[in-house]
């Protein structure tokens, strides 16, 4: 599909159709200087025409005409590492093209060869759909949505670029910033720039989930109707919108990309959220964002911190509710949008105590964290996961504090489920159901299985040393907890001796932490409200 612009003729639609036919057109020009010289000309002809002694190939790749030189005139070509994307990937494909026929036409099997020259150039027929520039959007997603469909960002990238003049197209380099942009943020997934815009439409034009819903499946279509853009028959706002929007937030979707992957100083908490599935920051984080923000560091930095603070704090108070959490998102997006940084905070803790009280059926809900809300949290309402993380976290935190370096790594203890489990610090056995007794003085074993699964009484440890002590006594217990995490260290009475940075710290900080020779019931509240403390300073 073609179109006229002031005698110069376009591809519309059929790029990859045509790329494909030149290089294998090159690979039979190439092989004819061995086999069959007379074909030559003929195959030539169809790559390219010639001015004096300049060759003008006839699929016109901007800026990739000295690799298709290279290709027609010797059969290879190098690239640097600087190259266009379109320049590496017409050299990787005509060697692919190169394998296949030299491994269907081998050992100079001349009459082989010619038989597929005259197949290929008699019977492949090319059809020329002839549009006006007005009705190339259209036109162009009519003949996609037949046959092999483009994915929804070829089909968006068509209906953009194919409004904006050709001259402009190529001056302002436009073509070149989709396709970079596209390559780098499909270098993380299999057309990860789809999920990009769904996330960026919801977060600058969803103010309701149900509003969301809408980019799902067809932003691509979609986007092209929002009256906030006004891309459609609209060359100016396509160029402005591709130069400023598109560019600046596919950056920050690359450094948000990047953050989930691995932890980064100082964003430490979008690693957390990818950890626990909170993928929804993204939409938070690129809402607070205006374009070319000053201030877009900080807005990361702190979306992310309270997404993982508003994520743990409903979970440990037993409140998340994937459809709730889900329909709050978009709320606390509609007020941090283009806002600044002060919005953040006020807007979480909003939703926080709004799903508090839908959770706990109370409407006097006034504060963010609770203990009586947090009080049976554990490994009946918590996923493992979650509370291997919680409890890295926790770790961490103590670390930290006691300028003390953590035994194992913290990505690994998060995690990794096969690694590091789950501890009970009360093993179900007799002994310990015995110091559970009911108000007659007779052990009760539902109170024993309920309290045994708080926090207060859940440890992590690596797989071998959780397997070894899984039902010995509380005494015993302490021996396996040396060397391990400093949470689980903390029951020991040795590690308060010498250790004068966690004594100055638990001093500094009123903190009641401390050695515990005997574990029942007391204990296990005691460290329960413990633990409720510093996550008060985890999570603020």
């Amino acid at each position: 599909m073609t179109n006229n612009v002031e005698g110069n003729t376009y591809l519309v639609d059929g790029q990859q159709r045509l790329t494909s036919l030149t290089l294998i057109l090159i690979k039979l020009y190439r092989m004819s200087k061995e086999f069959d010289e007379e074909l030559s000309d003929w195959i030539g002809s169809c790559i390219c025409g010639h001015s004096g002694k300049k060759s003008n190939f006839w699929m016109n790749h901007e800026g990739c005409q000295d690799v298709l030189k290279n290709l027609y005139d010797s059969g290879s070509a190098s690239i640097s590492d600087n190259a266009r994307i379109t320049e590496r990937n017409i050299v990787q494909n005509y060697k692919y093209v190169s394998d296949y026929i030299d491994a269907n036409i081998s050992g100079g099997d001349v009459k082989r060869y010619e038989a597929f020259v005259y197949y290929f150039l008699r019977r492949v027929v090319v059809i020329r759909l002839d549009v006006s520039q007005t009705d190339v959007p259209m036109v162009f997603e009519v003949i996609n949505d037949r046959g092999v469909k483009l994915k929804p960002y070829e089909i968006l990238k068509g209906k953009l670029l194919g409004q904006v003049n050709k001259k402009e197209l190529d001056e302002l380099k436009l073509n070149d910033l989709w396709d970079n942009q596209v390559e780098k943020i499909n270098n993380y997934a299999a057309d990860e720039i789809d999920q990009f815009f769904i996330y960026y439409l919801k977060s600058k034009f969803a103010d309701v989930q149900s509003g969301g819903k809408q980019f799902d499946n067809n932003y691509h279509r979609a986007i092209m109707d929002l009256s906030q853009l006004g891309l459609n028959h609209n060359e100016v706002k396509v160029k402005s919108f591709l130069r400023n929007e598109f560019n600046y937030y596919t950056d920050l979707y690359l450094r948000l990309l990047k953050f989930r992957m691995e932890l980064v100083a100082g964003f430490e908490s979008v690693y957390y959220n990818s950890l626990n599935k909170m993928n929804q920051q993204i939409l938070l984080i690129l809402s607070a964002c205006k374009i070319k923000d000053p201030e877009e560091t900080e807005k990361i930095q702190i979306v992310s911190r309270e997404m993982d603070r508003f994520f743990c704090l409903l979970t440990l108070q037993q409140a998340y509710e994937s459809n709730s959490f889900g329909r709050i998102i978009y709320e606390i997006s509609s007020k941090i949008r283009n806002g600044s940084i002060d919005s953040i905070r006020p807007a979480f803790d909003e939703a926080l105590i709004s799903l508090l009280k839908e959770a706990k059926g109370e409407s006097n809900v006034q504060y963010v964290w609770n203990y009586n809300y947090f009080r049976n949290a554990g490994y009946s309402s918590c996923s493992r996961q979650f509370l291997r993380y919680v409890l890295a976290r926790l770790d961490q935190f103590l670390c930290n504090s006691t300028k003390t370096k953590m035994r194992y790594d913290f990505k690994k203890m998060a995690s990794s489920g096969k690694a590091f489990h789950v501890e009970h610090i009360l093993s179900d056995n007799e002994a310990n159901r015995n110091l559970f007794l009911d108000a007659e003085g007779v052990p009760d074993g539902a109170l024993f299985s309920q309290e045994r699964n708080r926090l207060g009484g859940l440890l992590v440890l690596k797989g071998p040393d959780n397997q070894s002590s899984s039902n010995e006594l509380y005494q015993d217990k302490l021996k396996t907890y040396s060397g391990t995490l400093l949470w689980n260290e903390s029951l020991r009475e040795d590690l308060y001796k010498s250790n004068k940075d966690l004594s100055s710290w638990i001093e500094a900080n009123k903190i009641n932490m401390h050695s515990m020779s005997s574990f029942g019931r007391e204990e296990l509240e005691e460290r329960h409200k413990l633990l409720f403390e510093l996550f008060s300073k985890i999570w603020a």
